[in-house]
């Protein structure tokens, strides 16, 4: 059972009567006590248009628990390739990773992650 590697998958969830900035700096409370317990990974999901759901721009939100923690893995659970160009995503994970090395994990999917007017907003050129 010692071997057993623990991870947490974040939403963000915006509760009620808090802010975006709010939710943010739960999730980080969240991931640092996370590592402080022995978790081995902190992941976050792509969501789009929901007031609910805070984790939208994934990787901006991955950079911000990566800063502020020192040995958790960080990662996408997962970014929607539908949503994204393929070069951008492997730009910014690479840039994570030269930023956190060792740390961060690109998990991907391939549902929209939304309803289908916002995918049509985030990637028009798919329809």
């Amino acid at each position: 059972m010692k071997n057993i590697k623990y991870s947490i998958l974040d939403l963000a969830i915006v509760s009620e009567g808090t802010t975006l900035k709010d939710t943010f700096d739960h999730s980080l409370a969240l991931a640092q006590a996370a590592e402080e317990v022995g978790y081995s990974r902190f992941w976050l999901a792509e969501h789009h248009n929901s007031i609910a759901i805070g984790s939208s721009a994934t990787s901006v939100l991955m950079g911000y628990i990566a800063e502020g923690t020192k040995t958790i893995r960080v990662g996408s659970g997962g970014i929607m390739l539908p949503n994204h160009s393929p070069l951008i995503i492997a730009e910014q994970f690479g840039t994570l990773g030269i930023l956190y090395p060792n740390r961060i994990d690109l998990g991907l999917g391939r549902a929209p992650g939304t309803d289908q007017l916002t995918a049509q907003a985030i990637r028009s050129d798919f329809f």
